[in-house]
């Protein structure tokens, strides 16, 4: 039987290694945690203009990064096409209320994407013959009844900054493809994306580990890219959700669920 002064030199020989494994892996035991942990994060994406597809894919492409990045909670994808569709703007009231409705309103959050045809007035909603406007003060006013606490609202479109004043505030985060006076662009039929759908979305987001540093990114490669192709800027927004930003935390690429780029 060994005597009681070998036991403090076997401590020593192995107390080192052990207090730099404990130091290694418990950060990164405790980080895997906090993503699987994190609050639910359902997303709602609508294709609002059907003539031409780029808003179809555009919709399903940026809720499957969105989701693989962020979500863990239920996805609900809507487009419309020339021959018809139900992505309306009662189908988009239902939509989020019945997203709501399987959330916790004062910790979870709810992710909005709209990609559309956009003016001054709104953005273009056209399913088959139906054609209609969402407005500011319409979309307001839905995201309202929801009773949801925090809310992130993404809109590639022209002039969507228009949103800005009505939606953002320190618990809605609001990321717009351009300001309330400036057209976006790549909204061609055949597109996967438009130029801000394809720098925030593919690009940006599938590489940033939050929503802030993807829209700067985003941001200025669709500024090279405007100034690239001689378009005058659109000059893409983002306002309001000092509260919100900080609660996405996204998935570590690599990691189960996250979207591979």
């Amino acid at each position: 039987m060994p005597s009681e002064a070998v036991y403090p030199r076997w401590i020593s020989r192995i107390g080192a290694p052990l207090i730099a494994f404990v130091l290694t892996v418990a950060p990164s035991v405790s980080t895997v945690h906090a993503v699987e942990d994190a609050r639910k994060v359902s997303v709602v994406s609508f294709g609002l203009f059907g003539d031409q597809g780029v808003f179809r894919s555009e919709a399903t492409g940026a809720a499957q990064v969105v989701a693989g990045r962020f979500g863990n909670g239920p996805i609900d994808v809507q487009y419309n096409s020339k021959k018809g569709g139900g992505a309306t703007i009662e189908a988009l009231a239902m939509s989020l209320q019945v997203a709501s409705n399987g959330m916790d309103a004062e910790n979870d959050v709810l992710f909005l994407i709209l990609t559309s045809h956009g003016s001054r007035a709104g953005l273009a909603v056209k399913a088959g013959r139906l054609t209609q406007t969402l407005t500011p003060s319409n979309l307001a006013e839905m995201l309202a009844r929801t009773g949801m606490r925090y809310k992130v609202v993404v809109i590639s479109a022209c002039y969507s900054g228009v949103f800005i004043p009505r939606l953002a505030n320190p618990d809605t985060l609001v990321i717009t493809a351009a300001d309330a006076d400036h057209p976006s662009f790549g909204c061609r039929d055949k597109a996967k994306w438009t130029y801000f759908g394809d720098a925030f979305f593919n690009a940006a987001l599938r590489r940033a580990s939050n929503l802030k540093e993807a829209f700067f990114l985003a941001r200025s490669l669709v500024s090279k890219r405007e100034l690239r192709e001689g378009f005058d800027p659109s000059n893409p927004q983002m306002a309001g959700g000092e509260k919100v930003e900080p609660l996405l935390v996204a998935r570590p690429l690599g990691a189960r669920g996250a979207v591979p780029k």
